[in-house]
């Protein structure tokens, strides 16, 4: 019994093997490309060098919108990002395109589809990580684009598959389609070619809250409340909407020509309900709760804490905890006790100490009135608008970096992205 199982076993391994050496695996061709098909929809034909477009010189220049590097403003903060072990991408390789925004009766009425060559290129605004951002004009715009002025985020898909970033930007692209508010930066169009992928937002002029505070060192009462109350209506209606922002620092927050907040950057925001928490350990430290650094789950909570930071640092200039060391920073933040200066008011400090409650249960805004509780904080009784940025024109950029309007406004060709080990599992 024993010698015949042993021999059908090896009649066994000798047929596997043989079978084993017939096997072939054919590879992908070699230009099988990856699409966002899912979230920007069908690929838009770009060419590969497309005309600039530079100013008129009667023209001022633009106004930034979207995440600036400078550098010798944002050398102290650090950010920590968290990557996500399911990224799904869809094959596609049709070459005709349809922007987001469109619906089908729309197609059947013959208006013209968008792409890239549909906005004029006037200066570039910004550069990060994955690509550039363009302040642009349409072309042959209608009633509904107004002036015509918008941002143009370019974002390169071999960058961003690289740095396991796809669910950031579906999440920014997705939530951007879904939330309208009068202080949240709006997404207008969203398209893609075979190697980049762009989102089309409102052009906002008046600067960033954090060239501004730099600027002027620290903010009054009276107008840190104004920013602070609009700031508060915002993330009150993300958080309404099932959304945290999970980034809120002076960097992601945009001031318009009148004086009002914009609150961009939604990269690392998540829809959470409320019931659920995140484990994800993300966002600027310094603007991080002590539930996230701790690994406890967060959920809304840590958004009010990242306001009270923001509270603190328009009034005294820095944020309250603060060191060279990411680590013994993060201990500053869990352990360290709030230190308030005495030149704020009784009703700030009251503020301050229940937005940065280290116990989020405890925190200002984790109640069932949730940002309700905020805004009937005496703090706000009077709200007066007191600053209107210095903006000589739609187009002006007086209150942004010239290492970035100076630059060479081009939209240069970029790789595209094809089949290999990066992008194993990574289909749907």
């Amino acid at each position: 019994m024993i010698s015949t199982s042993s021999s059908q076993k090896k009649n066994l391994q000798s047929l596997l093997a043989t079978n084993l050496k017939k096997l072939t695996i054919t590879p992908p061709p070699p230009n099988h490309e990856f699409d966002f098909g899912d979230v920007f929809g069908p690929l838009t034909p770009h060419h590969p060098n497309p005309p600039l477009h530079s100013p008129s010189t009667t023209s001022p220049p633009s106004a930034f919108l979207g995440d600036p590097q400078v550098p010798f403003l944002c050398g102290s903060f650090s950010s920590l990002h968290t990557v996500s072990s399911s990224l799904p991408l869809q094959i596609q390789t049709e070459t005709e395109y349809e922007a987001e925004e469109q619906d089908d009766d729309e197609e059947e009425e013959g208006k013209p589809k968008i792409g890239p060559e549909d906005f004029e290129i006037l200066r570039v605004v910004g550069q990060g990580a994955f690509g550039k951002v363009f302040q642009v004009r349409k072309k042959g715009r209608n009633d509904e684009d107004g002036d015509g002025l918008f941002a143009m985020k370019v974002m390169k898909k071999v960058t961003i598959i690289k740095k396991n970033h796809v669910d950031y930007m579906r999440a920014e692209r997705d939530i951007l389609t879904k939330v309208v508010h009068p202080f949240i930066v709006q997404l207008r169009y969203s398209f893609q070619t075979k190697s980049k992928l762009y989102l089309i937002l409102d052009f906002i002029n008046g600067g960033h809250l954090f060239f501004h505070l730099y600027r002027q060192g620290i903010f009054s009462e009276d107008q840190a409340r104004f920013y602070t109350a609009e700031i508060v209506s915002a993330v009150s209606h993300l958080h309404n909407c099932g959304i945290v922002h999970r980034d809120l620092k002076p960097e992601n927050i945009l001031v318009d020509a009148d004086g009002h907040v914009m609150l961009t950057d939604f990269g690392l925001a998540k829809e959470i309900d409320e019931f659920s928490r995140s484990n994800s350990m993300c966002g600027t430290t310094e603007y991080m709760a002590p539930e996230i650094l701790q690994s406890k789950g967060h959920n809304k909570d840590a958004d009010w804490w990242s306001v009270g930071i923001l509270l603190y640092e328009m009034l005294t200039g820095q944020p309250p905890y603060t060191h060279a060391n990411r680590q013994k920073l993060q201990q500053r933040i869990i352990q360290e006790k709030l230190k308030l200066p005495p030149f704020l008011t009784t009703e700030a400090h009251s503020l301050l100490k229940g937005l940065l409650q280290k116990e989020p249960s405890r925190r200002l805004g984790s109640g069932p009135g949730g940002g309700d509780e905020i805004k009937k904080h005496k703090w706000f009784r009077e709200i007066q608008p007191k600053f209107k940025p210095d903006v000589s024109g739609k187009e002006c950029t007086a209150n942004f970096d010239k290492c970035w309007t100076t630059m060479p406004a081009d939209d240069s060709p970029a790789s595209t992205p094809t089949a290999g080990e990066h992008f194993q599992g990574l289909l749907m």
